[in-house]
């Protein structure tokens, strides 16, 4: 299992515009199997857990090492895991995070918290963030050795720092 790949993909699912079943489908692109059974009950837990998660990669921008706890905790307690050894492929044993009964919602929700439990564990609570560049609003999950990422990606990083140059540029000439 790879915590990290499934904190990422709580980053991912977090910053995924699910406004109805089709966007989930698009959300599932890489996970073609699990397409066919996104049900509408999907779309509104998955709306509501991305509102609740909002605040775990919150509190860790703003260095609320607790909040980020509490918030994961009061998480993993409204959404149980349930793993099971997967062994679909009898030469790679691994783990799911749910039962073969749960939902997709169910299954993207453990998958984000068993990651991002892990990834708090190991790494620190304060290693998911909001992006830096304005007026972006996405998150992050920042693995870098020295926990020096401040953007969601290269994009928002060069849109901040031409920004930044400009308005160098513009100060120095005044």
């Amino acid at each position: 299992m790879d915590f990290v790949r499934y904190a990422e993909s709580s980053a991912a699912l977090l910053n995924a515009g699910l406004t109805d079943r089709d966007s989930v489908v698009e959300h599932l692109a890489t996970r073609a199997w699990l397409q066919p059974q996104v049900t509408d009950r999907d779309v509104v837990v998955l709306r509501r857990f991305q509102k609740e998660l909002r605040k775990a990669f919150e509190a860790s921008a703003d260095d609320d090492a607790q909040g980020v706890v509490d918030a994961l905790n009061g998480l993993l307690e409204r959404h149980p895991i349930t793993p099971r050894i997967s062994d679909h492929n009898p030469a790679h044993l691994h783990i799911h995070v749910a039962n073969k009964a749960a939902s997709v919602a169910d299954l993207l929700i453990g998958e984000s918290l068993l990651g991002l439990a892990n990834l708090v564990c190991d790494l620190g609570p304060t290693r998911l963030g909001v992006c830096a560049a304005t007026p972006c609003t996405n998150v992050y999950v920042d693995t870098s050795p020295n926990q020096s990422r401040r953007y969601c990606s290269e994009r928002c990083s060069s849109r901040a720092n031409v920004a930044a140059y400009r308005a160098r540029q513009k100060a120095a000439a005044g």
